[in-house]
C-alpha cells in the first residue's frame, strides 16, 4: 500500500516510514523543505501542512496517511498557544481537505495521552474523560473531533492512537528524560529532577509506536468507521528507575541534584489493552533496559565504564 507518511523526518516519523518499509509497504516521505535522506522512503515529496497546493501534490497517488506532523512542545505551548492550534488543528483541517480532494480515504492519526489530564485512576484506558491540561493537548483534542467529524460523513476511515512518552532509537531531543540523564551519565554533570524522584511515567519504545502505526494501517476502518485507541507499554517506571538503569547499563555514576517539587502528576500510565485485542499489536521493545540499549545517539555500549 503506498502510505503517506507526514512529518516523515521526525523522531517518530522516520521509525513509521522504515516500519513501514519492513512490512511490504511503499511509504511516501512528507517533510518540509532540507529533511534530506529518510531511509526506507520510496519517494519525499516537499510539503508544508499551511501549504494547499503542497498538500495536493503530497497525497497525489496514496491510498492512505499515517498523519504525524505537528508541533508538540506541551511547556512551549502554554506561553504561545496560537501556533499549536494553527498547526496542530488547522493543519489537520487542511490535509483531510487534501485528502477529500484527492478520493484518499484512509487516515491514521498521531495523538498523545496528554488530552486525559492528570487522572486519579490509573492505568489511564479510552474510557478515561478527556481533560488536556495545556493548548497542545487541547489542540489535539480539536484535531481528533475533526478528524471523527470527517470519518462519520463516510467519506474517510480514521484511526487515532494516543501515544505516551516516546523513547529509545534515535532519541536525540535534550527536553526528554532519557537523553537527559544519559548525557548527565557521559558528562558527569548533576541531573536535576523536580521533587524526590519518584514520578511514575510510561515510557514506550519509538520501535514499537511505530509498529503500532503498520498494525493500524492494516486494520484501517471502512470509510465511514473511527476507532481510537491508547498506545503504551502498561508498565511504569520512576525517574529514579530511569537513573538507576542508565548506571546499571552504563557503569556511571549519574549524579542528582533534587529541586523544589512541581505541580505535576505522579503517576502516568497507559492501559494499551484494546489496541492489543483489535490491532494484533503489542508492546515488545519497552522495557527500560532495552529502550537505553538502543538509544542510539548516546550508543550505551560505548559509554559502559568511561
Amino acid at each position: 500500500m503506498r502510505v503517506l507518511v507526514t512529518g516523515a523526518a521526525g523522531y517518530l516519523g522516520k521509525a513509521v516510514v522504515a516500519a513501514l518499509a519492513a512490512a511490504g509497504h511503499e511509504p511516501i516521505a512528507m517533510a518540509r523543505p532540507g529533511a534530506g535522506t529518510i531511509p526506507g522512503a520510496a519517494d519525499t515529496r516537499t510539503a508544508d501542512l499551511l501549504d494547499p497546493a503542497a498538500l495536493r501534490r503530497a497525497v497525489a497517488g496514496v491510498e492512505s496517511v499515517c498523519h504525524l506532523a505537528g508541533l508538540t512542545r506541551a511547556r512551549e505551548s502554554l506561553t504561545d498557544p496560537l501556533p499549536y492550534f494553527h498547526v496542530n488543528t488547522g493543519g489537520t483541517i487542511a490535509l483531510l481537505r487534501a485528502m477529500a480532494e484527492a478520493d484518499v480515504r484512509a487516515l491514521v492519526f498521531s495523538s498523545t495521552c496528554a488530552v486525559y489530564g492528570s487522572p486519579e485512576q490509573q492505568p489511564m484506558t479510552e474510557e478515561t474523560p478527556i481533560a488536556p491540561p495545556h493548548p497542545y493537548a487541547s489542540s489535539k483534542v480539536a484535531a481528533e473531533a475533526v478528524v471523527e467529524a470527517q470519518a462519520a460523513t463516510g467519506s474517510l476511515g480514521a484511526t487515532i492512537l494516543r501515544l505516551p512518552n516516546l523513547a529509545g532509537g534515535d532519541d536525540r531531543d535534550p527536553t526528554r528524560l532519557i537523553p537527559r540523564v544519559l548525557a548527565a551519565a557521559m558528562a558527569r554533570t548533576p541531573l536535576g529532577i523536580n521533587g524526590d524522584g519518584t514520578a511514575v511515567r510510561d515510557y514506550l519504545h519509538v520501535d514499537d509506536a511505530a509498529a503500532a502505526f503498520v498494525a493500524a494501517i492494516d486494520r484501517t476502518p471502512e470509510p465511514g468507521g473511527f476507532a481510537h485507541y491508547n498506545i503504551g507499554s502498561g508498565r511504569g517506571t520512576t525517574i529514579l528507575d530511569v537513573v538507576a538503569a542508565v548506571e546499571r547499563e552504563t557503569g556511571l555514576r549519574v549524579p542528582v541534584v533534587h529541586k523544589p517539587p512541581a505541580p505535576e502528576p505522579s503517576a502516568l500510565i497507559v492501559d494499551p489493552s484494546r489496541a492489543m485485542t483489535d490491532l494484533s499489536w503489542s508492546p515488545k521493545h519497552s522495557d527500560i533496559t532495552e529502550i537505553l540499549q538502543t538509544t542510539r545517539f548516546f550508543r550505551v555500549a560505548d559509554l559502559r565504564g568511561r
